[in-house]
């Protein structure tokens, strides 16, 4: 490992809390070094890390963490943190199996006081522990880092708007780099441009001569509280403070001497409210490519440190977020009254692309996935065909108002999944493991999967031409298989599942992207004499119940195979079995979906062999049922 001076004296906070004041520049420059080093080797989230420098440095300075609750929204910008809270040596392990999470993680270090990988949810975690520590008479500090982008969702107000009426002590960072993953959107973003054009962020003379004035000094009109005095200086009474929050700011979220300045006065305070200290921050701060990349280094993969030219995949075949902006389009092309809808994530789920070629019909909602969907149900009242192209982890947040707004009302509805199953290095809270189950207990809801990019497209083709009730379709993040496309006229009958592969004793019936390893695991059973029959069942809801009686019928092993949890497609096989009273013959029925268990980030081959849904597992499971004297019987009689 290169020494790095300052850096190498620093195993934890407490060691940089021993260093001066004047050291921490130095220190901050090692320390964004060994960012950019560590995630050139690991991949992952780079350009948020790299703008938090400072303030990371900054608080771990002021605040006796981990006693001070420090916590960090989203966590992809938590690198440097954990660089500097005793995970340095492991640092490189970032998102690998047995590793470090690319997030912040309870279990990982105290440090992390709060888990998080979903956006908006600091102020509202942090608030729970300032009214504990107020219960509880513990005076220590938390402290929420967010981010502008974050802000964009109603959660964040709904925790500032309980905050501020509970008067507690809590103080907000709002880390303001005027960019989340993609161009921030929405009225706050407007907003806050407006506070820093109408001011200059504060140098630490500025800063500190308002902030001692505000809080230190007497005044003549005896009527004026401090902060009343400092609101009126420095805010001109914004929003934050309508919230009930002593807003701060904007200062320069890269100046060392600013944010410690304002961090120890406003930690030795005896302002009892919340405060909101707006700090100004560039994503990518300090490395070129990052700094000149219009993502700015969000997301990465391996790179080259002196060029930032990052590692291309390998692969020859499309990803299915590129089938299915691709497709889209072409039917759009065709039909004015199909749109776009994303939340705060164009480039993730190819809506960028749509938004280009059609940019009036392509809406940017923000981090805010329950009104993307009831803003969807609204735009389908008027005759409209919205796709909402939302990731299976970031829907789950919105299920009440697919429910209400949505299934209810029975209203045409388009959601496309996207990052469906495990999803590698992310881990468990990004992974899509449970929107089968979620969606196929709707009532009106059309479920499809799909098994790789032709099926991709007859699915959104269907979803096109349904328009007396919602639709979804899921696909896994990555590349397809590289099969030719369909034309965009080809669809699909409604609950109508396909046998790919014919045999007589093991009937396979998969939904979703296990199709491939099914069909491996057949070819397998066929080689040790076991005739096997694989399905692509297609469909969740409505199940194709005559097919899949069919195959109860004539083979002695029936097994479903999905990328998701208890409750979902083969729940739902069970349950159409038992209520339509196949008895008398026995069959040997078993379900393979994901265990009972979050699964930690690892390459989405190892995560699938720890679930037990690769191809191996599944010939084994064949194996064992029929070896099995457990059966279900059934009726060769019922037609």
């Amino acid at each position: 490992m290169e020494i790095k001076n300052l850096l190498d004296k620093v195993r934890y906070p407490s060691d940089l809390r021993k260093l001066k004041q004047k050291e921490l520049g130095q220190f901050s420059k090692e320390l964004r070094e060994e960012l950019v080093d560590v995630v050139s080797v690991t991949g992952g989230h780079l350009g948020a890390g790299l703008g938090v420098v400072e303030l990371t440095v900054a608080l771990h300075y002021v605040f006796d963490t981990p006693k001070d609750k420090l916590v960090w929204d989203v966590g992809h910008q938590a690198y440097p943190h954990k660089i500097i809270t005793g995970r340095r040596n492991e640092i490189r392990t970032l998102r690998k199996g047995g590793g470090l999470s690319g997030f912040t993680k309870r279990s990982e270090s105290e440090y992390d006081p709060f888990g998080a990988a979903h956006s908006s949810t600091s102020i509202s975690s942090t608030l729970g522990m300032s009214v504990a520590k107020k219960l509880s008479k513990d005076s220590n500090h938390v402290i929420a880092v967010i981010g502008d982008g974050a802000m964009s969702a109603g959660m964040a107000y709904e925790a500032m708007n309980n905050a501020g009426a509970m008067k507690s002590k809590l103080i907000v960072i709002l880390n303001d780099n005027d960019m989340s993953i993609s161009s921030p959107v929405g009225a706050m973003s407007s907003y806050l441009s407006r506070l820093l054009s109408g001011k200059t962020s504060f140098s630490f003379r500025e800063t500190f001569k308002l902030i001692t004035s505000a809080f230190l000094k007497r005044f003549k009109d005896k009527d004026t509280k401090p902060e009343d005095f400092f609101r009126d200086k420095i805010s001109g009474g914004t929003l934050f403070n309508q919230l009930g929050f002593n807003y701060i700011g904007p200062i320069d979220g890269h100046d060392l001497d600013s944010l410690i300045s304002v961090f120890k006065n406003v930690k030795n305070s005896n302002y009892k409210g919340p405060i909101l200290i707006h700090a100004c921050t560039k994503k990518g701060k300090g490395y070129k490519p990052a700094e000149d990349s219009g993502d700015k280094y969000h997301g990465v993969t391996k790179f080259n440190v002196i060029t930032g030219e990052q590692s291309k995949s390998k692969s020859s075949t499309l990803p299915y977020t590129k089938v299915f902006a691709n497709t889209l389009i072409k039917h759009a092309e065709k039909d004015t009254k199909i749109v776009g809808i994303t939340g705060a994530m164009p480039s993730g789920t190819g809506m960028d692309i749509f938004g280009k070629n059609f940019p009036d019909r392509m809406f940017d909602v923000g981090i805010a996935e329950q009104h993307a969907v009831t803003f969807a149900a609204g735009m389908a009242t008027e005759g409209y065909k919205p796709f909402a192209a939302i990731y299976s982890t970031f829907l789950q947040r919105a299920y009440d108002q697919v429910v209400h707004d949505v299934a209810i009302q029975s209203l045409p509805v388009r959601f496309a999944i996207d990052r469906a199953g495990l999803v590698g290095a992310d881990g468990p809270t990004h992974a899509g493991s449970f929107d089968i189950t979620y969606l196929s207990t709707l009532p009106n809801f059309i479920v499809m999967a799909a098994s790789n990019e032709a099926e991709l497209v007859k699915m959104i083709n269907t979803s096109v031409s349904i328009n007396d009730r919602p639709s979804a379709f899921r696909y896994p993040r990555g590349n397809g298989i590289g099969v030719e496309l369909p034309s965009i006229s080809e669809i699909l009958e409604i609950g109508k599942g396909e046998i790919i592969k014919e045999g007589k004793k093991v009937a396979l019936l998969s939904f979703g992207g296990r199709l491939q390893e099914c069909l491996k695991a057949a070819k397998e059973l066929d080689n040790k004499g076991i005739s096997t029959t694989v399905v692509d069942a297609k469909f969740a809801k409505p199940l194709d119940q005559k097919l899949i009686i069919d195959i109860c019928l004539n083979h002695e092993v029936l097994i479903t195979i999905e990328e998701g949890s208890i409750g979902g497609f083969g729940s739902h096989v069970f349950q159409m079995l038992s209520e339509r009273g196949i008895f008398d013959k026995g069959l040997k029925i078993r379900s393979m979906i994901l265990p009972d268990q979050f699964i930690d980030q690892d390459t989405p081959e190892n995560m699938y062999k720890i679930a037990g849904l690769d191809a191996k597992t599944i010939e084994q499971k064949a194996i064992d049922a029929l070896k099995s004297n457990i059966v279900i019987p059934i009726n060769k009689k019922f037609s």
